[in-house]
């Protein structure tokens, strides 16, 4: 798959490179972020690494985008988003941000970009996206229901984390599926 930018002109969204593995280094240094995502603590250079020569470079190259969030076309790293595949016309959204930019829709903005270049015939074509996350993640429960996703389920230890099973919630929207907020998830999720 050819590597693609993609921005609203508040987000950008690229593929990450070599310059980056300092920032992506610091930025995988957060507890919050570590507690939600399945990065190896302590995170060093050598993960970051690791990270762009078999999630990004292959991952592209294997119809499994990775994309920075970045501020400016030639920002800093904030965040990272990513689609890898379950089959040919699913794929699973991840993503992650750092404490310092949540809460202000930059996260929601690269959801909708990578959910319209995933079900866009031009772009990767898919039929649906899931989501999972460990239980308790509200903040990206949040922001995938304010794009769309529809609320699935639990799947208990559904989930392996650093050596331990978690239960998960999962979500997913399909390409016939409306942007904007879902109805219909749980209270307390």
């Amino acid at each position: 798959m050819e590597e693609r930018l993609l921005s609203d002109e508040t987000v950008w969204l690229s593929p990450p490179t070599a310059a980056d593995i300092d920032t992506i280094v610091e930025c995988c240094q957060d507890p919050s972020l570590a507690a939600w995502v399945t990065i190896p603590v302590p995170y060093h250079r050598e993960h970051a690494e690791q990270f762009l020569d078999e999630f990004v470079t292959r991952g592209w190259a294997a119809n499994n985008p990775t994309w920075a969030l970045r501020l400016q076309a030639d920002g800093p790293v904030i965040g990272m988003i990513a689609l890898r595949a379950v089959d040919e016309s699913a794929h699973e959204i991840g993503f992650w941000l750092v404490p310092e930019h949540r809460e202000r829709g930059l996260m929601s903005r690269a959801i909708t970009l990578v959910c319209d270049f995933g079900f866009d015939p031009d772009g990767m074509a898919l039929a649906r996206i899931a989501w999972h996350a460990f239980v308790g993640n509200h903040p990206s429960a949040a922001v995938v229901r304010r794009n769309g996703f529809r609320y699935e389920g639990l799947a208990r230890l559904g989930r392996l984390q650093r050596g331990v099973r978690r239960d998960s919630w999962l979500a997913a929207r399909l390409a016939t599926d409306p942007p904007g907020y879902a109805d219909g998830w749980p209270q307390g999720v």
